[in-house]
């Protein structure tokens, strides 16, 4: 099994940068997919980014070219660098990782950290 924290979540101003940083413990050799989704009141948690562990990326329209998602395997942790902030970010960002092994998969999630963007 796999415990993840994550960190970094605030108060930030339209504009503004934050990073965000999940940091994985556990049977973290099996990790596949790491990422963020992110989950308003009332709303479907939906992806942010994810990235494999060749490397590959997938980012939602609505962060292109502001988020970027980054993994350290040897540090076992996947973070998540917000620019030019919008209000609309304002979420709860939930840290995701993909596990796998053999023809096991399981899904876990962290707690939650809230990110509140003033305008």
């Amino acid at each position: 099994q796999v415990q993840l924290v994550e960190s970094g979540g605030g108060l930030v101003q339209a504009g503004g940068s934050l990073r965000l940083s999940c940091a994985a413990s556990g049977s973290t050799l099996s990790i596949n997919v790491v990422g963020w989704y992110r989950q308003d009141p009332g709303k479907q948690r939906e992806l942010v980014a994810t990235v494999t562990k060749d490397g590959s990326t997938n980012y939602a329209d609505s962060v292109k070219g502001r988020f970027t998602i980054s993994r350290d395997d040897a540090k076992n942790t996947v973070s998540l660098q917000m620019n030019s902030l919008k209000p609309e970010d304002t979420s709860v960002y939930y840290c995701y990782v993909g596990w796998r092994f053999w023809s096991i998969k399981k899904d876990f999630w962290g707690k939650g950290t809230l990110v509140t963007v003033s305008s």
